[in-house]
C-alpha cells in the first residue's frame, strides 16, 4: 500500500486488486461457466499484463507537466517533484483512462437522462406507474454477506467491461479513512457507481439501473453482492434535509406524468442541487424537448465525499423512491417542468441491506404529541371555566342591541365578471387610450399572435375590446407617446420572430398597423424612455437567447433607429429603466436569469450605456420594479426570484449602486412585481404573481424600506404579468393580472387599506404575458394593454369610470411578444407603446393616434430573445428612450429615441449570464438615469450608471438569492435615495437593497413571503 499526497494535502491510497494469490482467481471461479468463456481469458490477458508490468515499473517517475498523457497510475494533481507515485498499471488502454479522468472534470452523465424516443419513458428511466406496471420489490439481496468491493464485483467481470480495473481505480481514489465512517470499501462502492466508462463501454451504473427496472428480477442477482455492499454504504450516509433537487431528460414526459399520479423509481437516481448545472450545454442545454424534474426529496443520501466527480453536489435517490405528482408548467419552449413529492410507500419496495438500517429518516415525536391527553383535559377545564364566567358577565346585556357599525361590510366581495381577450396573454399595461378619462387596457396574447386593447367604463367594467395582430409570440407591452402627438403608443416585444411591433394610436383609442423592427434572437421584454435627451422615447429590449439589450432611439414620429446592442447577463429576460444614479439620465436595469444576477447599466445621456454593474439575487430573476421604499430620495429595486420563491429588495445608494439584497419569501414561482402605495400610508407596498400557487402576495411597507408578512389573494390560472392603476376612480390603487394558461386578465379592486376584492376576469388572446396600464384615450379612464405569446396580438382594452373595461382591441405585433411597456415617444402626449417580440429578436413600436387607437408596429432589431425592458430619457435630450434586455446573448439594447416616435440605432452593452429583467432609475442622485439588470444565471444584479448621454458605466454587481427574475426600484425607507428589490426565483424570497451613502447598496434584507413553499423552480429559460 503506498501514499500520494497531493498539493492539496489529501491522502489517496494506492490499494491493489489482489490477482497474485489464488484467493480472488477462486473468487472469479464462483461465476458460473457460462458467464466466463472468452471474456475472462481476455481480463486473465490483462491481469498476466498488470503482473509483468509490476515486475520491471514497480516504481516510476512522474510525467512532466508538458505531458498531456495521464498515466494510468496517475493523480492530476500538482506534486512536488521529489514525490513518485506507486503502483502498477491495469490491464486497460492508456487512452480509455484518460478519458475517464477528464470525465470527472466535465460531465456527469448520470444527471441527465439521454434515452432513445423509442423507449418507454416510465421503464427506461425508471419512473413507474403503479397502475399499469407492477415490479416486485427488491428484497433478496439483503442476504449476501458484506464482502470487499474486488470480491463483490466478481461475477459482473463478463457483465461490465472491464470492471476489475474500475474497481482498482475507485480503491486508488478512496482516501485511507473515508468521510463518513464508512469503510474503504465501502467508500469505494459509492465512487464505483460515479465513474463514467470511456467511449462506447457502458458504465457500471448504466447496466446496473438497466437491469433494476427489467421485470424478471433474476436479471438483477449478478448485482446482489454488490447491490449489498453499496446499499449498506449508502444507508450509513444521513439523509439530507427535506429539500427540493433536480433530475433532467432530454425528452418530453409531461403526458406520462398527470397531477395526482403515484410514480416509483426503481432505478439509483442522481439529482443536483444546482439546476445551473442540467442548464449546461453538456447536460439538457436549452433548446430540444427537455423535461425538468423538481423533486421534493425526504431521503437522498448527499455522496460528493465518496464520488468520482468531487466538485458536483450531487444527490442520490435510493431504488424505489415513490412519488405523487404535484404539478406541471411549461415555463419555455420544449421545456417541461415537473413538480414530483417524495412519499413514504405503505408497502416495502426496497428491503434494508441489514437489520436495524434506516432508509428514511427517523421522526421524532414532539412534546405535545406525547401530552396531548393531558394537554387536551387542561384545556377543555379552561374552556369549561371561560364558558361560566363569559355568561355570567353576558347575561346581564343580553336585553341591550348592540348596533352594527355602518362601515362594517355585510358584503364585501361582488361576483367576478369574465371577459374574454386573446390565447395566452402574457403582458398588459394600463393608459387611457381614447381620452375618456377612464383607464383602458391592452394585452399582449403570445398563444394568437394578438393584443387585445380593452376600454374601461365609468363603472369598473370593460365591455369591449379590440384586437391587433402582433408578430409571433408576442411577450412583452409597453406604451408611450412615441410621435408626439398626444396619443399613446405600443410597442411589443414579438418573442418567436426577433422583431418588435410599434403599433401608433389614434383619436379612437385603436392603433394604427404594425412597423417591426428587427431584433436579436429572442426579444423578451421591452421598456421605453428617452434615453438621449433628445425629447423623444425611445425602446430597450431584453435580448433572452442573445444575452444583450437592444436600444432603438426613437424619433419623435413613431419610427426608431436599428439597435444600439449592449451586453447583459446570461438570458436577460426581463428589463426597466429609470435614474438610478440621480444624474437625470436614464439607466437600464436588466433581471439575468440564467445568472441570478441584476444588471445596471448606467445612460450616459446619448442613448449608450456603460458596462453593466453586476449585483446578486435570487434563483432566476424574472421580474424588476423600481421605487424609492426606503424615503432616501433614491431609487431601489424589487425583483422576483422565480426558483427559490422569494423577493430580492435592493436599495440604491443614489450613484447607481445598489446595497445587498435583502429576501423575502412569495408563493410558488413568483414572476412579476409592483411596487404601489396599497394602503395609502405613504410607504411603498409590493404585490408579486406566484405562477404555481395562482396567487398573488401583497407585502404592506414600513418607512424604513422593510415589508410586513404577505397577504394572499387568488388569481387565474398561471398569473404572469402584473400593473396597478386606479382603474374605478375611488383614489385607491387596484390591480390586473394576466393569466397565462386561461387566457384571461383578473383585475382586483383595492379597498384604500391593503387589502383587495374578489378578482374581476377578463378574456385575452392567447397566453397572455406582458400587461401595463395608462390613458391610452386621453379620456381621464385607465385602459389596459395585453401582450398575447401564443397569438402574436397585442390587445387594448379600454377603461371606464367604473374600473370596468371594455372589450379588447386586437393588434398584430411579433413573434412571442414578452413585454410591453407605454411612454409617449414622439411627445404628442398621447402614450404610446413598445413590444419586446423575442423570438422575433426585436421590438415593436405602436405609435398612438388622437383617438387611443395605434398604428401598425414599427420594429427595431434588438439582441437575441429581448424579454425585458425599461424606458428612460438616458440622454438627457427630454426624449424618452429603451432598454431592452436581451436574454440569450448576454446583453441589453439602448435605443435612443428622437422625439418623433422613431428610434436610433441601438447601442449593446454586456450584462451577466441570462439576464432576466431590467429597471431604470437615478440610483447615485446625480440627476441621470442608471440601470439595473438582473442576472439570472449569475444570482446577481447589476447597476450600471449613466452618464446622461445615453451611455453607462461599467457594472457594480450585488450578490441575490438564487435566479433573479425580476427587479424594482423604488424608495423604500423614505431616505431621498432609490432602494431596489430583487425576486429570486429559485429560492423564493424576495431581496431588499437599501441605498446607504457611505457605499453602494450596503444593506441587504431578505424576506419570506410565504411559510409552504412547493419547491425552487425553473427553469431554464423562457
Amino acid at each position: 500500500m503506498y501514499v500520494v499526497k497531493s498539493s492539496k494535502q489529501r491522502s489517496y491510497v494506492k490499494r491493489k486488486v489482489d490477482v497474485t494469490d489464488n484467493k480472488f482467481e477462486d473468487v472469479v471461479q464462483k461465476v458460473d461457466d457460462s458467464a466466463i468463456g472468452f471474456d475472462h481469458s481476455i481480463h486473465q490477458n490483462k491481469l498476466e499484463d498488470a503482473r509483468n508490468d509490476k515486475e520491471t515499473n514497480d516504481q516510476q517517475q512522474i510525467t512532466s507537466e508538458n505531458d498531456s498523457q495521464l498515466q494510468l497510475h496517475e493523480f492530476p494533481q500538482n506534486l512536488n517533484e521529489e514525490e513518485k507515485i506507486h503502483g502498477k498499471k491495469h490491464g486497460v488502454a492508456k487512452k480509455d483512462l484518460d478519458d475517464t479522468t477528464d470525465n470527472s472534470i466535465s460531465k456527469n452523465h448520470r444527471v441527465v437522462d439521454t434515452s432513445t424516443a423509442e423507449e418507454n419513458p416510465k421503464k427506461t428511466h425508471g419512473i413507474v406507474n403503479n397502475e399499469n406496471i407492477n415490479l416486485d420489490p427488491i428484497v433478496e439481496y439483503a442476504e449476501e454477506p458484506l464482502l470487499p468491493l474486488a470480491e463483490a464485483c466478481a461475477p459482473l467481470i463478463n457483465i461490465v467491461d472491464d470492471i476489475l480495473t474500475y474497481v482498482q481505480l475507485a480503491l486508488d481514489e478512496t482516501p485511507e479513512e473515508p468521510a463518513d465512517g464508512l469503510t474503504v470499501d465501502e467508500s469505494a462502492s459509492i465512487r464505483l457507481y460515479t465513474i463514467e466508462w470511456p467511449g462506447s463501454h457502458r458504465s457500471l451504473y448504466s447496466k446496473l439501473n438497466r437491469t433494476l427496472k427489467a421485470v424478471d428480477r433474476e436479471e438483477l442477482r449478478p448485482y446482489f453482492k454488490y447491490l449489498k455492499l453499496l446499499l449498506t454504504a449508502l444507508v450509513k450516509l444521513p439523509c439530507v434535509p427535506s429539500m427540493t433537487i433536480w433530475r433532467g431528460v432530454t425528452k418530453d414526459y409531461s403526458a406520462s406524468f398527470p397531477p395526482g399520479e403515484l410514480v416509483t423509481w426503481w432505478t439509483f437516481s442522481s439529482c443536483t442541487t444546482t439546476m445551473t448545472v442540467l442548464e449546461n450545454n453538456m447536460y439538457l442545454g436549452t433548446t430540444g424537448s427537455r423535461t425538468l424534474f423538481s423533486i421534493e426529496a425526504i431521503n437522498g443520501r448527499a455522496i460528493r465525499d465518496h464520488s468520482h466527480f468531487a466538485t458536483e453536489d450531487e444527490i442520490l435517490l435510493l431504488p424505489g423512491t415513490h412519488m405523487e405528482v404535484q404539478s406541471q408548467m411549461i415555463p419555455a419552449t420544449d421545456l417541461h417542468i415537473i413538480h414530483l413529492r417524495q412519499i413514504i410507500p405503505n408497502e416495502v419496495l426496497l428491503k434494508p441491506p441489514f437489520e436495524g438500517a434506516c432508509l428514511y429518516p427517523k421522526t421524532t415525536q414532539k412534546w405535545y404529541h406525547k401530552k396531548r391527553f393531558i394537554l387536551l383535559m387542561f384545556l377543555l377545564t379552561i374552556i369549561t371555566l371561560g364558558a361560566i364566567i363569559l355568561g355570567s358577565v353576558l347575561g346581564s346585556t343580553l336585553t341591550k342591541k348592540v348596533p352594527t357599525p355602518k362601515y362594517v361590510c355585510t358584503n364585501p366581495y361582488t361576483s367576478p365578471i369574465s371577459y374574454d381577450i386573446g390565447n395566452t396573454p402574457m403582458s398588459a399595461t394600463f393608459g387611457d387610450f381614447n381620452n375618456d378619462g377612464i383607464q383602458d387596457l391592452a394585452v399582449v396574447n403570445q398563444g394568437d399572435n394578438t393584443m387585445n386593447v380593452v376600454f374601461g367604463t365609468d363603472k369598473g367594467t370593460f365591455p369591449i375590446d379590440t384586437t391587433y395582430m402582433t408578430g409571433v409570440n408576442p411577450i412583452s407591452v409597453t406604451s408611450g407617446d412615441f410621435n408626439h402627438d398626444d396619443l399613446l403608443d405600443l410597442a411589443v416585444a414579438n418573442f418567436n420572430e426577433n422583431t418588435i411591433s410599434v403599433l401608433l394610436g389614434n383619436q379612437k383609442g385603436g392603433f394604427t398597423t404594425q412597423t417591426k423592427y428587427e431584433t436579436r434572437e429572442d426579444p423578451i421584454s421591452i421598456t421605453s424612455s428617452d434615453f438621449n435627451h433628445d425629447g423623444h422615447l425611445d425602446l430597450a429590449v431584453a435580448i433572452f437567447r442573445d444575452n444583450s439589450v437592444s436600444v432603438f432611439l426613437g424619433y419623435g414620429n413613431g419610427t426608431f433607429s436599428t439597435a444600439i446592442l449592449h451586453g447583459a447577463g446570461r438570458w436577460p429576460i426581463f428589463i426597466i429603466s429609470d435614474d438610478f444614479n440621480n444624474d437625470t439620465n436614464i439607466d437600464l436595469a436588466v433581471a439575468n436569469g440564467a445568472q441570478n444576477t441584476l444588471s445596471i447599466l448606467l445612460g450616459n445621456g446619448n442613448g449608450y450605456f456603460q458596462t453593466p454593474l453586476k449585483f446578486e439575487t435570487g434563483d432566476y430573476p424574472r421580474w424588476i420594479t423600481s421605487g424609492d421604499f426606503n424615503h432616501d430620495q433614491k431609487q431601489d429595486l424589487a425583483v422576483t426570484n422565480k426558483l427559490n420563491n422569494s423577493v430580492s429588495v435592493l436599495f440604491g445608494n443614489g450613484d447607481g449602486t445598489f446595497q445587498s439584497q435583502v429576501k423575502y419569501k412569495t408563493g410558488a414561482y413568483p414572476n412579476s412585481i409592483i411596487s404601489g402605495y396599497f394602503n395609502n400610508d405613504n410607504n411603498l407596498d409590493l404585490v408579486i404573481t406566484n405562477q404555481i400557487d395562482n396567487s398573488i402576495s401583497i407585502l404592506l411597507g414600513y418607512d424604513n424600506g422593510t415589508f410586513n408578512e404577505r397577504l394572499t389573494y387568488s388569481t387565474g390560472n398561471f398569473p404572469f404579468g402584473l400593473t396597478s392603476g386606479d382603474f374605478n376612480n375611488d383614489t385607491n390603487l387596484d390591480l390586473a393580472v394576466t393569466n397565462s394558461n386561461e387566457s384571461t386578465v383578473s383585475v382586483l379592486f383595492g379597498n384604500g387599506n391593503g387589502t383587495f376584492q374578489t378578482q374581476i376576469i377578463y378574456s385575452t388572446g392567447l397566453t397572455p404575458n406582458a400587461i401595463l396600464s395608462n390613458h391610452f384615450n386621453n379620456d381621464t379612464n385607465l385602459d389596459l394593454i395585453v401582450a398575447n405569446v401564443d397569438d402574436n396580438y397585442i390587445d387594448l382594452m379600454l377603461g371606464t369610470k367604473n374600473g370596468i373595461f371594455q372589450a379588447r382591441i386586437t393588434y398584430a405585433v411579433g413573434q412571442n411578444p414578452r413585454v410591453v411597456i407605454s411612454g409617449d415617444f414622439n411627445n404628442d402626449k398621447r402614450l404610446d407603446l413598445v413590444v419586446a417580440n423575442s423570438a422575433d429578436n426585436n421590438i415593436g413600436v405602436f405609435i398612438a393616434d388622437r383617438n387611443g387607437f395605434f398604428q401598425s408596429q414599427v420594429t427595431y432589431t434588438t439582441g437575441k430573445s429581448p424579454i425585458s425592458i425599461t424606458l428612460g430619457d438616458f440622454n438627457n435630450d427630454t426624449n424618452l428612450d429603451l432598454a431592452v434586455v436581451n436574454n440569450l446573448d448576454n446583453s441589453f439594447n439602448i435605443f435612443l429615441g428622437n422625439g418623433d416616435g422613431i428610434f436610433q440605432t441601438p447601442s449593446t452593452y454586456n450584462t451577466g449570464n441570462a439576464p432576466s429583467c431590467i429597471t431604470s432609475d437615478d440610483f447615485n442622485n446625480d440627476k441621470k438615469l442608471d440601470l439595473a439588470v438582473t442576472n439570472y444565471n449569475e444570482n446577481n444584479v447589476m447597476v450600471m450608471l449613466g452618464n446622461g448621454d445615453g451611455s453607462f458605466q461599467s457594472p457594480i454587481k450585488y450578490e441575490t438569492g438564487k435566479k433573479p427574475s425580476y427587479v424594482i426600484s423604488t424608495d423604500l425607507n423614505q431616505d431621498g435615495r432609490k432602494d431596489l428589490v430583487v425576486t429570486n426565483f429559485g429560492s423564493n424570497t424576495i431581496i431588499i437593497f437599501l441605498s446607504n451613502d457611505s457605499g453602494p447598496f450596503l444593506i441587504e434584507m431578505q424576506y419570506s413571503v410565504v411559510m409552504n413553499i412547493y419547491f425552487s423552480d425553473r427553469v431554464v429559460a423562457f
